[in-house]
This record gives structure tokens, C-alpha cells and sequence, in this order.
């Protein structure tokens, strides 16, 4: 069991039985459409509202921008460059997709989109030059790939409000703890494999924002600067 952490300080994580944080993006829009030119990510953006509307779909719900900044805040974050987070993602389409830790989103938005395109088409995307996966389509559900007696807190502005930083100390660092976040504009994650939800502020949040405060407190908790 892990002692409880402020400021930064606490005792060096290598030197502790630590099991990486799960992140879950659930609801994430990453479709791929045929269009004038070519194969492209389906967005919101000005160019696609035609084939949206022809789609019946609101454009409101098509963001896929959101999976990109989330992606960076945890991606970034020196919990993941220290081997302590690991992301699944899970679109409206029922694809899983793993993430590397190693994998350095592109800041670009279009070359996100370009890269999800590629990813969706070949089911993997591996380091230029290296036998390294960087991002790999794999089997449903995404309990499958949670480990045995993994505990699991879903998020939400309904949940039950708790300040991550009194929250993460209270979590078992040597057992696996997945957090469940929407990536979608809004409305709420309803999967059957949550335990429990939390809610990090009494106001709605980004996706981005809301898994930065958990991942921060995981920083202080663990002493990682």
C-alpha cells in the first residue's frame, strides 16, 4: 500500500510497487468517411457539414478534436513518461484502440486525423523504422484487457464530488485502478463494467481538464515532478 503523498514529496516510485493508472476514453468519435478527397476523419468542421447532414447526424455530437486534447494532456503528462498510465480508447463505433505510452500525438490537428485514418484502415500503426506499436486496434470488450480485481470508477458532473487529491490517496497503488472518461461533447458514459462514479468539481468539465486534475494528483500523491 502506498503512503500518503503532498507537495510533491513522498517516497521514489521506482522504488515502489506501483501499478499504472488505466484511463478509458469511452464515446470517442473516430470515423472514418469517403469524401471528395479521399479517406478522411469525420469532424464538425465547416468542410463536412454537407455529408453530416446527408448522414442524418448532429454535428454537435462529431468531435473528434476532443480525443486529441485529451490525448495530449495524459500523453504529456510525467505519469505517463515515467510508465506509470496506460490508455485504452473506445469509439462510438465499437473499435478498442490501445496506446502506447511511447506514442507522441501529433500537436497538428489534421495530422491526428491523419493518423487515425491510417490506424483505422491498418488496425496498427508502428514507429517509423522500429518493430515498436504505437497504436493497435484490439478485441472487444475492454474489460478483457482490464487485470483481475481491477477496480473501476467511472466520472461525471452527477457523480459523488471528491477533490482528487483527498481521492487518490485512498486508492490501493499497488492494485490497478481504471478511470472511465467521456470523450464526447456531452452527456453521460453509461457502461455496464463501472463500480462507481465521481465527479472532480461541482462544475462540467472538458475531458482534458478533468483526467489533467487526476493525473496531477497522481503526480503529487507518487512524488513525480
Amino acid at each position: 500500500m502506498s503512503e500518503e503523498g503532498g507537495g510533491g514529496g513522498g517516497a521514489d516510485p521506482a522504488q515502489r510497487e506501483v501499478k499504472p493508472l488505466i484511463i478509458v476514453l469511452e464515446r470517442a468519435c473516430l470515423e472514418v468517411v469517403k469524401s471528395k478527397k479521399g479517406y478522411e476523419l469525420l469532424t464538425c468542421n465547416p468542410g463536412h457539414l454537407g455529408l453530416l447532414k446527408k448522414m442524418n447526424r448532429d454535428y454537435t455530437n462529431v468531435r473528434p478534436d476532443i480525443v486529441h486534447q485529451t490525448l495530449m494532456t495524459l500523453l504529456d503528462s510525467p505519469l505517463n513518461k515515467t510508465g506509470n498510465l496506460q490508455v485504452y480508447i473506445h469509439t462510438t463505433k465499437n473499435v478498442l484502440i490501445e496506446v502506447s505510452p511511447h506514442l507522441r500525438i501529433p500537436r497538428q490537428f489534421n495530422r491526428f486525423c491523419g493518423l487515425m485514418v491510417q490506424l483505422l484502415h491498418k488496425l496498427k500503426i508502428r514507429a517509423a523504422g522500429q518493430s515498436k506499436t504505437l497504436l493497435r486496434v484490439v478485441k472487444n470488450p475492454v474489460t478483457r484487457h482490464l487485470p483481475v480485481g481491477c477496480r473501476v470508477i467511472g466520472t461525471s458532473v452527477k457523480g459523488r464530488l471528491i477533490d482528487t487529491h483527498d481521492l487518490v490517496p485512498t486508492l490501493p497503488m499497488d492494485q490497478s485502478v481504471c478511470f472511465v472518461y467521456g470523450a464526447h461533447a456531452s452527456g453521460p458514459v453509461e457502461v455496464d463494467y463501472v463500480e462507481e462514479v465521481c465527479s472532480f468539481s461541482s462544475f462540467p468539465l472538458s475531458a482534458s481538464v478533468a483526467v489533467g486534475k487526476l493525473v496531477n494528483a497522481y503526480e503529487r500523491h507518487l512524488g513525480i515532478l
